[in-house]
């Protein structure tokens, strides 16, 4: 299988894990307020709300839920805070909120894994 194949059904399975997410945090009782929303710090898969925390949610699909989370760097990390960030200062209803980053993985075989608040806040000095 040529490169571009493989990246275009790793690009469809990408997508298809964050449908799987976003229902599955429906169900759960969060409340979606954005969904792929592109951001000059990165992408954020889906922003949620539930009670006074806003959920900045990263959806990973790998061979395994341990996998899924080692792939998400300290850079990424941080780019997902400041997105969190500028959504919140953009937003003046969002500021009330205590922002908390997600990881949703999901893994072959296994049931799909939320962790919240999976990444405390890096302090910069």
């Amino acid at each position: 299988m040529d490169k571009a194949l493989r990246g275009a059904k790793a690009h469809k399975r990408g997508h298809l894990a964050e449908y799987v997410a976003l229902i599955h945090l429906m169900l759960k009782g969060y409340r979606i307020l954005g969904f792929r929303l592109k951001m000059p710090q990165g992408e954020i898969d889906i922003l949620a709300q539930k009670s006074t925390r806003l959920h900045v949610v990263e959806v990973k699909q790998r061979r395994s839920h341990e996998e899924a989370f080692e792939t998400v760097s300290t850079i990424q990390q941080e780019r997902l805070w400041q997105a969190g960030l500028a959504l919140q200062e953009k937003k003046p209803r969002l500021r009330k909120l205590d922002l908390v980053i997600d990881l949703y993985t999901l893994a072959p075989g296994k049931l799909p894994r939320h962790q919240i608040n999976a990444f405390e806040k890096i302090e910069r000095f």
